[in-house]
């Protein structure tokens, strides 16, 4: 380790919420910190979910983290550790490195293996029944614009289908407000794929549109 520069704080500093958004994937159950390797106080200076291992930010290097840091990998294997209280922890760890190649810090990710599976997936699941009781549309990872369109019009055509509160004459026009909000009518030859997916004009749809952006 050595004494970090100004700008290799800045580096970790743009970090942090690199923390918080790996926290928020994985839920409360997966601990994540970084640390800053600085010689005069090698410590946390970020953490999120400090309550699995009890720390907070200030605390201490681990002996664990230096053998990674030691090693030699800048994104260690998954390795299996014990937090104070005797939780089985599924750890990963990845070196920070700056410009010159020196590492000036450490970012840690700590899952508690122990926590009950119920609570481990509402976690990484949250709200996950209000998600479909409201019908909202699923992601769609295309390969392109026309499949994701395809995908998208389908998703939606199904879930207002199959919605019995949406009387029958109103479902093109709730087909069409809906991708209207997804974004969908925004890129290019949108519309005609729309009216040939859902089977109804592509003037029926520019009517709808005009409507639906006049509100």
């Amino acid at each position: 380790m050595h004494e970090l520069t100004e700008s290799d704080y800045d580096i970790l500093h743009a970090m942090e919420n690199i923390v918080d958004g790996i926290a928020a994937m994985w839920g409360e159950h997966t601990e994540v910190l970084l640390h800053c390797l600085d010689a005069n106080n090698p410590s946390i200076i970020k953490i999120a979910n400090g309550h699995i291992t009890g720390r907070e930010v200030g605390a201490p290097i681990t002996n664990i983290a230096l053998v990674k840091l030691n090693e030699g990998k800048d994104v260690s294997d998954a390795y299996i550790t014990k937090s104070p209280d005797g939780k089985t922890l599924r750890s990963l760890t990845t070196i920070i490195r700056n410009k010159q190649n020196k590492a000036i810090g450490m970012l840690c990710v700590n899952s508690n293996l122990d926590a009950p599976f119920q609570s481990m997936m509402q976690s990484l699941l949250p709200n996950i029944h209000s998600h479909f009781e409201f019908g909202v549309t699923s992601e769609t990872f295309a390969r392109n614009n026309d499949e994701m369109m395809h995908s998208s019009i389908e998703n939606v055509r199904e879930q207002v289908v199959s919605d019995s509160s949406i009387p029958p004459s109103k479902k093109s026009r709730e087909i069409v407000t809906r991708l209207h909000e997804l974004g969908i009518f925004d890129l290019k030859d949108s519309a005609q794929i729309a009216a040939k997916g859902l089977d109804i004009s592509i003037h029926t749809i520019y009517r709808y549109l005009r409507e639906i952006r006049s509100h």
